[in-house]
């Protein structure tokens, strides 16, 4: 199986691993706040906001040009802050709908690469590592910890 082939499962096996952590959680529990300033719906949020940034990204390094500008995502804080912010008053219903069509269309631009770029060192691997399995399972494992602790 191919580097790529391999990074795909992955992700879709880790996106599935963070839809368990998340299953049967109520709107008010996926908005109750435990994480800093977020719960779990806006750690889905994020998660989403990555993926419609890493789309375009992925396009550029199938066209062999630089994924954004050099910079662009130093301050990842801030980033989460904006996408975020850009979701106040959505429906908890919604960004779930949001998150899974962010995921498929993240994985579907990744699929569309050659393999080339995801050999280690390769142009996307990085940026697809880290949203995508890297980053459910970080996510999925605070949920389910968080979720334990507040156990009856």
């Amino acid at each position: 199986m191919s580097d790529k082939a391999t990074l795909l499962r992955e992700a879709d096996e880790a996106f599935d691993e963070l839809h368990r952590a998340i299953d049967g959680l109520t709107d008010e529990e996926m908005r109750r706040v435990w994480l800093g300033s977020w719960g779990v719906r806006e750690i889905l949020i994020h998660i989403s906001g990555w993926h419609r940034e890493m789309v375009p990204a992925l396009g550029r390094i199938g066209k062999d040009e630089a994924p954004s500008p050099a910079g662009t995502y130093d301050d990842f804080d801030a980033w989460n802050a904006r996408f975020v912010e850009r979701k106040t008053g959505v429906k908890t219903a919604d960004v779930l709908t949001e998150l899974d069509a962010a995921h498929r269309a993240f994985v579907a631009s990744a699929a569309g690469l050659p393999d080339r770029h995801f050999s280690p060192g390769g142009a996307a691997r990085e940026s697809f590592e880290g949203a995508g399995a890297g980053h459910y399972r970080e996510h999925a494992a605070q949920i389910r910890e968080w979720r334990q602790r507040t156990a009856p």
